[in-house]
């Protein structure tokens, strides 16, 4: 039944809440909460402001990859429809359990040119994209620092949790080719799957692009979190920003909180000290970011606002007021 339905996404949204808020309440008694306000309070406007920018930067470059992938797949919009959409997206994400939901609002809205299932798939074509790199990068530090001597130093307990997710990435290629091996209406499927992944990502015309615009928008998510750091009074090096970043800004994916509030702080709590800063340090810098991210999606607003002002009810022309 309908009510029903609607009374386990309340649920749900009200456990996501209640997930956030009993991570953030731990984590400030377990990691010295006082020390991360202080540090807080000292937020170098500066740094925010230039973290502000990049997400900004962020989100015009995922709104160009977007556009990119979507036209591939038969949608045609334009520019400054792609990056109005994609802050509003950003803002509904920021503002919902889950972080997935203004996403899924930005592929039903695109569905016209060329049907739900083709909208669907460039939103998360495009999502994918811009995560797989992140994850790239985290590996590919963990595998140069790792081998040379001298290089940054992974305990022993986060080996043992990188490396299995590492090893399951890797085999994801591979499984997927190994699907031409199922019998024909699932072939078949994933068939129609790979032609749209060759024709968005992977299509010589396209590639250049998808590469260009997935590196900008890591270093834009990556050196955000860096300025936010830096902001509150952490210098991350090159090789901090590169291993323990990607996985903080990871854990924003798993849907049990408010766009990963709670769980990017006990990330950053964690693997601060890893890097040989406070886990105070850590919980300051992710609140900035979190913080800074709000503001940096609230031109998502303004999409809002025009649509209500134009379903505005006006007087007819000819309408005089009677005296």
């Amino acid at each position: 039944m309908a009510w029903q339905a609607r009374l386990s996404r309340t649920q749900m949204r009200m456990l996501q809440i209640a997930v956030s808020l009993s991570l953030l309440a731990v984590l400030w008694h377990a990691v010295d909460g006082q020390e991360a306000l202080r540090i807080l309070s000292g937020a170098d406007l500066r740094w925010l402001l230039a973290a502000w920018l990049a997400l900004g930067a962020q989100t015009i470059l995922s709104a160009l990859r977007w556009k990119i992938t979507a036209g591939q797949l038969g949608q045609r919009f334009s520019i400054g429809k792609a990056i109005s959409e994609y802050y509003l997206a950003q803002l509904v994400n920021q503002s919902l359990p889950g972080g997935m939901v203004g996403d899924a609002g930005r592929a039903v809205r695109a569905r016209h040119h060329a049907g739900l299932l083709r909208a669907s798939q460039a939103v998360v074509f495009e999502r994918l994209g811009g995560q797989a790199l992140i994850f790239t990068t985290m590996c590919a530090t963990f595998l140069i620092t790792f081998a040379l001597p001298g290089g940054f130093q992974w305990p022993f307990w986060l080996r043992s949790a990188l490396v299995p997710i590492m090893i399951g990435g890797a085999c994801v290629p591979f499984v997927f080719w190994l699907t031409w091996l199922l019998p024909g209406p699932q072939k078949r499927a994933l068939d129609d799957l790979w032609y749209a992944i060759s024709a968005s990502l992977l299509a010589r015309r396209v590639l250049p692009w998808q590469i260009v615009l997935s590196i900008g928008t890591t270093v834009a998510s990556l050196g955000a979190f860096a300025l936010c750091a830096r902001a509150t009074g952490t210098e991350l090096p090159l090789v901090a920003i590169c291993a323990i970043v990607p996985p903080i800004l990871l854990t924003m994916l798993i849907p049990v909180s408010i766009s990963g509030w709670g769980l990017r702080e006990g990330a950053a709590a964690t693997l601060f000290p890893v890097a040989g800063f406070a886990s105070s340090a850590g919980l300051a810098a992710s609140i900035a970011f979190g913080l800074t991210f709000i503001a940096a999606v609230l031109p998502g607003l303004v999409p809002i606002l025009m649509r209500r002002s134009h379903r505005r009810p006006h007087a007819p022309a000819g309408h005089a007021k009677k005296t």
